[in-house]
């Protein structure tokens, strides 16, 4: 049997780089699968066609239809721009952008490099004579419809506002039964002892801390945290009165919740179920609260925004890290590690200046899009442009980490102490 060898076509047309957009808008359990059936499909769809190269499905979720809050939309864009895409396949004009002028934004600037947007449901390619057209129209209808949905919505909560009636059914020692919130004796517990433990000085990490180790769970089964602890500190519901509608969303395009500063007005109900904290409690924990942001967040003692804030990521437990001073040099740590300890994140503490030193490597810290800090000292750097980088930093000895005032200081005791002998 002869074999031939297989010879490469310079004129065989090339494949073409195809990848998927997917998101859904509601981080329940129901919708977070939906999201994975879709990744499923349109990998399978992909890769099926023997005339497409796979160029990936970039996926969001729990977000709003704006171009600007999508990590992985703004990645994909970011990966188009470089080239690496000819097509790009989502379900429906609604799943890529609500907004009308970003969604005709987007798919300009997108037809302008060359890159074919298709969607599914409407059966539009945005590279057809056609195409922008027709967009325009079924966008409009999408963003109306938001809009109409979102009036009718408000109207309800407005309506149920106005008769006591509140907004958040899922709350910490209480289940909402017929129209009003009744007492769940063993979780009731647990906000007064959150409140108790606040009014003896604790900070709320280190209650989210003594929560978590006598295994009390959040009213979502969920484990602690400072955020969590101070919600249910400065929640006025446990007074047995309700304040309603105190915040608002900006609206039906952004989603964004604000704060009611008199936009609309605000209801009071008292005495409209039982009460868990009493008002005099509740007040003086408030007040307590205003002290220690005064103490630690007041004009003398603002809290300082660092070149790479919220853009470190620990790889093991997922938390941001944060950074703390310390007399030898700045140094950044894992959320987990800092508030539970190592066995519930067993994350190194990285140097300032280890950072800084790669960033500065890739353009400086204005080009570092996020950092994942792994064990084994790995750090991968991913860019602006969509590109990573890892690296691996060696820890400093001790003898390295001294500054020279410490060492003066060393030689002053150490002089102190001859001289006593």
């Amino acid at each position: 049997m002869q074999i031939k060898s297989m010879q490469f076509d310079p004129k065989a047309p090339a494949l073409k780089r195809v990848c998927a957009y997917a998101r859904v808008s509601t981080s329940k359990e129901a919708m977070v699968h939906s999201l994975a059936a879709q990744v499923d499909h349109y990998s399978t769809l992909i890769r099926a066609n023997r005339a497409w190269e796979y160029a990936g499905v970039y996926a969001d979720e729990a977000l709003t239809g704006t171009k600007d809050s999508r990590v992985n939309f703004q990645r994909m864009i970011t990966d188009a721009k470089a080239g690496k895409i000819d097509m790009i396949i989502t379900k429906s004009i609604s799943r890529f952008a609500r907004n009308t002028l970003t969604l005709l934004a987007t798919v300009r600037e997108l037809k302008a490099l060359g890159v074919d947007v298709f969607f599914e449901e409407q059966n539009i390619h945005t590279l057809s004579a056609e195409g922008e057209l027709m967009l325009t129209l079924m966008a409009s209808f999408a963003q109306e419809e938001s809009r109409s949905v979102s009036e009718n919505m408000k109207w309800r909560i407005q309506r149920n506002f106005e008769a006591g009636i509140p907004w958040d059914r899922v709350l910490l020692g209480y289940r909402f039964e017929n129209g009003a919130y009744v007492v769940v004796p063993e979780e009731a517990e647990t906000v007064r002892y959150i409140y108790d433990k606040s009014l003896a000085g604790a900070g709320a990490e280190m209650i989210a801390k003594r929560l978590n180790e006598q295994g009390i769970l959040t009213r979502m089964g969920c484990r602690w945290c400072g955020k969590t602890v101070r919600g249910v500190l400065k929640n006025y519901t446990y007074t047995g009165n309700l304040l309603l509608q105190k915040t608002y969303r900006e609206n039906h395009i952004t989603k964004r919740k604000m704060n009611n500063n008199g936009e609309f007005p605000k209801y009071h109900v008292e005495g409209s179920h039982e009460a868990i904290i009493d008002l005099d409690t509740y007040n003086r924990v408030q007040a307590e609260i205003a002290r220690r942001r005064e103490k630690h967040y007041g004009p003398s003692r603002r809290k300082k925004k660092y070149p790479l804030s919220s853009k470190i990521v620990c790889g093991i437990c997922g938390k941001n890290y944060r950074h703390r001073v310390t007399s030898t040099d700045g140094k950044w740590v894992c959320s987990t590690f800092f508030t539970e300890g190592k066995k519930a994140c067993p994350s190194k503490q990285i140097p300032d200046s280890v950072l800084m030193h790669i960033a500065a490597e890739h353009g400086g810290a204005d080009e570092v899009e996020r950092i994942i800090a792994n064990p084994g000292n790995e750090l991968i750097f991913i860019l602006r442009d969509g590109s990573e980088h890892k690296h691996i930093w060696k820890d400093r000895s001790r003898s390295e980490s001294w500054t020279p005032e410490m060492r003066e200081k060393a030689r002053e005791q150490s002089k102190c102490r001859r001289t006593s002998q």
